[in-house]
């Protein structure tokens, strides 16, 4: 007889599916075709965000910046990508330009609108474009504000909240780094 769960039993490491799938086809900021696989055998740190953002997106790309150099050699096993809610203005110079301001490493990803939509239903992100008459363009897009930590190849690791700090994401990403070495 097979074993069942119920809601309030947790399941086997083997059965639980992960949160996200960690696909997409884009476009990088140097005009390539880019998806989860185009980054060799380095892990993915995976943020949304658009280019004109005035609060979260440059506090956490300067907090993962950190993270970044927090983590010393290990951070060249890590790949930082910056994946546009904002196709419409976000293009490749305009991610170039904006992400020159960070220290890091990273790599804006963008694409035609149905393709943004796909990477952020496969990352579960929620963005959406409000009305804002005080906002450059007249809109702003409101979107989730989590940094996932993705395997070589797209595989989901961990997410990371805005709640914690650079210290505390250096350390559990430097875990995980640890224990795929282990793992080899």
């Amino acid at each position: 007889m097979p074993t069942r769960y119920c809601c309030s039993e947790a399941l086997p490491e083997a059965v639980k599916a992960a949160p996200v799938s960690g696909t997409f086809e884009l476009v990088d900021h140097f005009g390539q075709p880019a998806n989860e696989r185009s980054y060799g055998d380095r892990n993915l740190l995976v943020f949304f965000g658009f280019t004109h953002c005035a609060v979260v997106c440059p506090r956490e790309l300067g907090k993962l910046a950190r993270v970044l150099a927090l983590l010393g050699p290990l951070a060249s096993q890590v790949q930082p990508l910056y994946i546009t809610v904002d196709p419409a203005r976000d293009d490749p110079p305009t991610l170039q330009r904006y992400l020159s301001k960070y220290d890091g490493g990273f790599v804006g990803l963008t694409g035609r609108a149905d393709q943004v939509e796909a990477a952020k239903t496969a990352y579960r992100v929620f963005a959406e474009r409000v009305m804002d008459d005080q906002a450059q363009s007249g809109y702003v897009v409101p979107h989730t504000a989590l940094a996932y930590f993705m395997a070589p190849g797209g595989r989901y690791l961990a997410h990371f909240s805005a709640a914690l700090d650079a210290e505390a994401i250096a350390q559990r990403i430097a875990r995980h780094l640890q224990e795929d070495r282990r793992n080899d």
